[in-house]
């Protein structure tokens, strides 16, 4: 809690120098940076005009129609100047992974859906190192895994991997899940939830709790769980049990039976052809005043490991799709019977073509709905979410089938995020709007050319359109092209960090 009240304090002292330097004449004050004649769009505050932003240190010190002096002026005439986008949902969890993710104007990359093991070694372990914000929720499956003694040899491995930047989900999900079917004892329950208790004191976001890779687990067990978040007011960010709409009843079930704020993951690839009745379970929740929202990426297809339950028997039926409709992430190459029970046997990462295309429209278009891409864990021939995200939604969705407007596309990808975590991690007041006082995490791109470039056939590659991202005050991409030796990404803490 010490910890809270110092950043709380650095806060206040900091919006307090913003509003000086805010009524002081603009012409006595020489900004660090200067952003001249851009579009400025604020979601919070409705703002969209044209606007000079003058920058001090890491804050927005001033937006205004007259003209700022800087000691580094941009002219970003003809562009939008908007909050830098927020992801809630990554895997990947290197510099390789951010690159993309900045090229496709995201300044904070947290994962919340799986979480990270070992998390306040992890934290620690990308101190000045990161290229954007980075975070991520305690990882109920490991904290699981970690309470059944049998398996400490295993714990203490993870460990090393995670210290040498070498773990990977692929490298968590193959060693977690080997406990995935087992039930645990109640004292195992009881030192899970002192597990979970221990990793949100080192910074966690909330609780991970991805269902739908231990799809065995008791109710009883993710019940206990959801209590727990429930007492501490922390998110529960869930992969729900199986991509069905019951699956989706019971998450909102146990948040409205435990008063556990809940944060569904990818309700596109979750509810398949029922996401209009999913989104209004979560509406409906909502407007009864418990705290639950959701999000999707604005692709046709999911990614996952094949090894994973979901595709254990059955998989065919459950997600109406064949071996075909598969794609193996190492080649490209489209699955067969025979290839399907090769790889299954040595694990990797599949692409699942199994969605439609107005499933992600009413997605899309339904408002509250946030923008997250569950980017993976680099390979060449990657989801193109993992690079491509914000860029499609803001081309494809806005500029070409206009779904949504420019400024409703925009909020879903900033100021909802941001204020999703409020709560839970404080420095998020401060991110997702171009205000007074705010961050200077700022996306600059033209609205006329973003796209995303990544596809499933040629793999990853940088969006186009994105022009200037700055983080923490400082340009990690310029002119399109990244800003070398520069890290000026920061950890994003739970409120729970002692």
């Amino acid at each position: 809690m010490l910890y809270n009240f110092f950043k709380a304090r650095c806060f206040i002292l900091a919006v307090i120098l913003c509003i000086c330097i805010h009524t002081t004449a603009q012409s006595t004050i020489e900004y660090d940076i200067v952003l001249s004649g851009g579009r400025v769009i604020d979601p919070e505050t409705k703002l969209d005009a044209i606007r000079n932003v003058g920058i001090i240190n890491n804050r927005i010190a001033q937006i205004s129609t007259e003209p700022l002096k800087g000691k580094e002026t941009i002219n970003v005439n003809g562009l939008v100047v908007a909050p830098g986008f927020i992801d809630l949902h990554v895997h990947g969890r290197s510099n390789v992974e951010q690159e993309y993710q900045l090229h496709d104007g995201v300044t904070t990359a947290l994962e919340l859906e799986w979480g990270i093991e070992h998390l306040g070694k992890w934290y620690e372990s990308r101190k000045g190192k990161a290229l954007i914000n980075y975070g991520a929720s305690v990882n109920w499956p490991f904290e699981r895994f970690k309470a059944i003694s049998k398996y400490q040899n295993a714990v203490d491995s993870l460990l090393i991997t995670t210290l040498k930047g070498e773990a990977s989900i692929g490298t968590m999900t193959n060693t977690i899940l080997r406990a995935a079917n087992e039930a645990i004892s109640p004292a195992e329950m009881n030192q899970t939830l002192a597990n979970i208790k221990t990793s949100l004191s080192e910074g966690g976001i909330g609780i991970g709790v991805p269902i739908g890779y231990l799809p065995k687990t008791n109710p009883n067990e993710m019940y206990r769980v959801f209590q727990l978040a429930g007492e501490l007011n922390t998110l529960v960010f869930t992969h729900v049990r199986n991509p069905d709409i019951i699956s989706i009843q019971e998450v909102i079930t146990d948040a409205v039976l435990t008063h556990a704020p809940l944060h569904i993951v990818h309700i596109n690839s979750m509810s398949l052809g029922n996401i209009q009745l999913s989104i209004d379970m979560v509406t409906a929740a909502k407007n009864k005043g418990f705290d639950i929202t959701t999000e999707l990426y604005p692709y046709t297809a999911g990614s996952t490991g094949l090894q994973s339950a979901m595709f254990d028997e059955g998989w065919q039926q459950r997600l109406g799709i064949s071996y075909g409709d598969l794609q193996w992430v190492a080649t490209g190459e489209r699955l067969t019977k025979e290839s399907f029970e090769t790889y299954r046997k040595t694990g990797g990462v599949v692409i699942l073509h199994v969605m439609k295309p107005e499933w992600i429209k009413t997605g899309i278009a339904a408002p509250g709905v946030l923008i997250a891409s569950d980017g993976m864990t680099y390979a060449k021939l990657a989801h193109p979410r993992t690079a491509g995200t914000f860029s499609r939604v803001l081309g494809k969705y806005v500029r070409e089938d206009k779904v949504i407007d420019l400024n409703t596309a925009i909020e879903k990808m900033t100021l909802l995020p941001a204020k999703r975590l409020e709560n839970i991690a404080p420095l998020m007041r401060f991110k997702g709007r171009i205000q007074v006082g705010a961050d200077a995490d700022i996306t600059i791109f033209n609205p006329d050319t973003i796209i995303d470039k990544a596809t499933f056939e040629k793999g990853l590659e940088f969006s186009a359109g994105i022009e200037y991202v700055m983080v923490n005050g400082s340009f990690i991409l310029k002119n399109g092209e990244t800003v070398n030796n520069v890290f000026p990404g920061q950890a994003v803490y739970g409120k729970f960090k002692k």
